[in-house]
């Protein structure tokens, strides 16, 4: 199998749609994160939700955490099940992880996790990216620019 194809084999397992409405992307990159075996089969069977979660540091800590995304409870798993929305580590590199959270010390920047997904060998991925938010005439434009690309595609639809 060629590389290229290789890559484009994945599993989108959550995304969070409001992301690229609230905020305006700047850089992005793919982390690996750190779950248990209970989360890891809970996320197989498509039980997340990162719409409301966020990326942030902690204190005394040089990592990255994935704050309040939701991984349901798996419900084969005994008495170590896990906690649904704890912090959990996202694995970047040194000069990754620094750059990013040197970057949300400025005024009004934010890491916010586009997608989560399982990559071409099965392991899983999220997507995240150093985002400054939007303002609500940002937000009106936004909408007009997605309203005009659907008029535009139903206009060429008529004419073809």
């Amino acid at each position: 199998m060629a590389k290229k194809e290789q890559e484009e084999n994945f599993k989108i397992v959550a995304k969070n749609k409001r992301a690229r409405f609230d905020y305006e992307i700047i850089e992005t990159l793919e982390a690996g994160i750190i779950l248990t075996g209970s989360e890891i089969k809970s996320v197989r069977n498509g039980k997340v939700s990162i719409n409301e979660s966020f990326v942030g540091g902690m204190q005394n800590s040089n990592d990255l955490f994935l704050f309040n995304a939701d991984i349901h409870l798996y419900e084969q798993a005994s008495y170590n099940n896990h906690e649904p929305r704890r912090p959990r580590i996202l694995l970047l590199h040194k000069v990754q992880r620094t750059r990013f959270l040197n970057a949300i010390q400025k005024k009004g920047m934010t890491i916010v996790p586009l997608t989560m997904y399982l990559n071409h060998k099965g392991i899983l991925k999220v997507s995240i990216a150093l985002a400054k938010g939007k303002n609500v005439i940002d937000k009106r434009e936004t909408v007009k620019k997605r309203d005009w690309t659907i008029e535009k595609s139903r206009i060429m639809k008529k004419f073809n």
